[in-house]
């Protein structure tokens, strides 16, 4: 039999530190937010060269004040050409009097000849493949409903373990599920991972996955309270989860090999949805043993 409790103070200690990495990233470095946060127009450029992200920006700097500033990422897709280069071009234009707005109609196309003008000059082809866009004003709701998301699932959450186990069940699920969250978020931050409403919906199927994971594990330890009463909540503890740790890891194996493809060979609008689930399998499995159990030790020992 594994010990899987006894070495759980150092697996904290290791939980502890990740979040403090996660967070000095988080507050110091930030998000690459995507279009749906920011606001504003994202440009979708297509290249007949193999350049970089510094070459395009050299080339549009000076095409209106806000491309100067323009978040430009290079878009890579495993069946593109070698000499095709495809680009995501955000910029936030501003009116008169200084709000956030979108191109439309005819500024539209103003923009797209003018970019293609741009590339001829310097002896490349391009083409203006799409737009999209969104307001100031949505994309400040969008967050609003992110946020809300987020926080009223975990309540919801707190409310179903409660009522199905113990509260401490309920606690010990939720700080297991916000170590994920925030863990995963860190990931996004230090490896500059465009965060999107895919990437959110990554976050939020994260929460499903490893509730899900958290339940098996506290469905065991239940019924081993009842069965072994009277052995050390340790032993019990330590005892369930041996007995659906296959289980686990075949699930979570299972899991991740689907979302580590989709990361390797899928197109960049799926990608930070498959960062996302790849960083959130490793973690959710990893916090249902040793973040959700030791909770449960600790306040039924008190």
């Amino acid at each position: 039999m594994i010990d899987f409790v006894g070495k759980r103070n150092i697996f904290i200690l290791f939980s502890i530190i990740l979040i403090v990495a996660s967070l000095v990233s988080i507050f110091t470095k930030g998000f690459n937010l995507g279009v749906e946060f920011l606001g504003g127009s994202e440009i979708i450029l297509r290249v007949e060269a193999d350049i970089d992200e510094g070459t395009v920006r050299n080339i549009i700097k000076d095409l209106a004040p806000e491309f100067e500033n323009a978040r430009i990422t290079k878009i890579k897709s495993i069946d593109d050409p070698a000499n095709i280069s495809k680009f995501s071009i955000v910029v936030s234009p501003k009116d008169e009097n200084g709000n956030l707005k979108v191109y439309a109609g005819e500024e539209k196309e103003q923009i797209s000849k003018k970019l293609v003008q741009k590339f001829e000059e310097n002896n490349l082809k391009a083409l203006v493949a799409g737009f999209n866009e969104t307001s100031g004003y949505a994309a400040q709701e969008i967050k609003n409903l992110t946020w809300k998301a987020i926080v009223f699932t975990l309540i919801a959450i707190l409310l179903y373990i409660t009522v199905r186990f113990q509260f401490v069940f309920g606690i010990g699920a939720v700080l297991a599920l916000i170590h994920d969250v925030i863990i995963t978020l860190g990931f996004f931050s230090f490896f500059n991972y465009e965060l999107n409403v895919a990437a959110i919906a990554a976050v939020l199927t994260l929460i499903g996955y490893s509730l899900n994971d958290t339940i098996v594990v506290y469905d065991r330890i239940r019924e081993n309270l009842r069965r072994l009463r009277g052995k050390k909540i340790t032993d019990i503890v330590n005892e369930s989860i041996n007995q659906v740790i296959k289980r686990t890891i075949n699930t979570s194996l299972t899991t991740f090999i689907v979302v580590f493809v989709l990361l390797l060979f899928s197109g960049n609008s799926i990608k930070p949805f498959a960062f996302g689930m790849t960083i959130g399998v490793i973690i959710g499995t990893y916090s249902s043993l040793y973040i959700a159990s030791p909770v449960v030790i600790r306040w039924i020992k008190r």
